[in-house]
């Protein structure tokens, strides 16, 4: 099934086009996870991969990525986020594992839920049994940690790999900010990346917000980044 396919589409999903692994800025320590996620995208890799990290971490990226990398290769690709349960069916995982890859982001808002934990279990076993077909999995902590309620569950996320996203350092951050900075023709300095990371949220979807702000900011008003016109722009 193709991300952009009639039922894709009949979910409340939004899948930017911009979410590639191209896109992705990886924390060192991530490397091996991204080389397993492409594998599995293009049909070489792993059944089943579990992966887990805090909100805004880029999990959702990733997802995205693999989805999208699928698709460049002729691969049938299925994402669904399972922050959305509470809106649709466990009869929407049926026959899943007949495509090539299944990405199911935030498991873990289903914890607790005995027939969404279920369906989901049957769904592992599913993919266990038709072989070709890769399941990969993400959610805000390791399987054990999720509070799910059924043990069998449990078993089958840890059936697989299991990692843990490595969180990105402050160098790494500048890196990347000034790296989307000089994709759009802006020079970030050093001190104005680095008073960014001081003063607003850490994760880089917020720090890519601000600054694309600054980005629009600048070229209204014909100014470089300072300090001095961060804070104003920003009011800070």
């Amino acid at each position: 099934m193709p991300l952009n396919s009639p039922l894709q589409l009949s979910l409340p999903v939004h899948l930017p086009d911009d979410e590639t692994f191209n896109s992705y800025y990886p924390a060192s320590g991530n490397d091996e996870l991204i080389q397993k996620l492409r594998a599995s995208a293009e049909g070489h890799g792993e059944a089943a991969i579990y992966f887990w990290g805090p909100v805004k971490s880029g999990r959702t990226h990733l997802m995205h990525a693999a989805c999208a990398h699928a698709n460049e290769v002729d691969r049938r690709s299925f994402y669904i986020p399972l922050g959305i349960h509470a809106s649709i069916s466990t009869a929407l995982l049926e026959g899943l594992e007949q495509l090539d890859l299944v990405c199911i982001d935030d498991v873990d808002a289903i914890a607790g839920h005995p027939v969404w934990e279920e369906a989901i279990f049957d769904l592992y076993n599913r993919v266990a049994e038709h072989k070709n077909c890769a399941l990969v999995v993400s959610g805000c902590s390791s399987p054990i940690d999720a509070g799910f309620l059924l043990p069998d569950l449990v078993s089958r996320m840890q059936w697989g790999l299991n990692y843990q996203l490595q969180p990105m350092a402050d160098d790494e951050k500048l890196a990347a900010l000034q790296r989307r900075a000089a994709m759009r023709g802006l020079q970030l300095p050093e001190d104005v990346g680095r008073f960014l990371l001081n003063r607003m949220a850490r994760d880089l979807r917020t720090l890519f917000d601000v600054l694309d702000k600054l980005d629009k900011a600048s070229l209204v008003h014909q100014r470089k980044l300072t300090i001095p016109f961060a804070k104003e722009t920003l009011h800070l």
